[in-house]
């Protein structure tokens, strides 16, 4: 329930956030710069995983010695991730439908010809 409130939270941050980077919006919204630390560099490796050169952005001493770090972290990664991977399946969904209407015009283009 609590990450669940927290995603929300960040994502509506980010929508009326406009041109103001995430690390200003969530500064704003009086997140501790330690846990915004941790977010973005978990953020980014979130949705570098997703991708075919996926890679960690992580400080490892951070991560053990200051909770904040690595609650943030943990936070940014599993949602970039989920935004990542939605990205993804949108952009495969939209890809599908644009070969199937252009598949559609090649079959009638060539239903066309073939009546001439």
């Amino acid at each position: 329930m609590g990450a669940s409130r927290l995603f929300g939270g960040i994502l509506t941050l980010a929508l009326l956030g406009g041109c103001a980077s995430l690390r200003e919006q969530l500064l704003a919204a009086d997140y501790p710069p330690t846990y915004v630390d941790g977010f973005e560099a978990g953020c980014s490796s979130g949705r570098a995983m997703v991708g075919p050169l996926g890679g960690f952005d992580k400080a490892p001493l951070r991560y053990q010695r200051e909770p904040l770090y690595a609650q943030g972290w943990d936070d940014g990664f599993r949602q970039c991730e989920q935004v990542q991977h939605a990205d993804d399946w949108r952009w495969a969904r939209d890809q599908q439908r644009s070969d199937r209407e252009w598949r559609h015009q090649v079959d009638q283009a060539m239903a066309s010809a073939l009546r001439r």
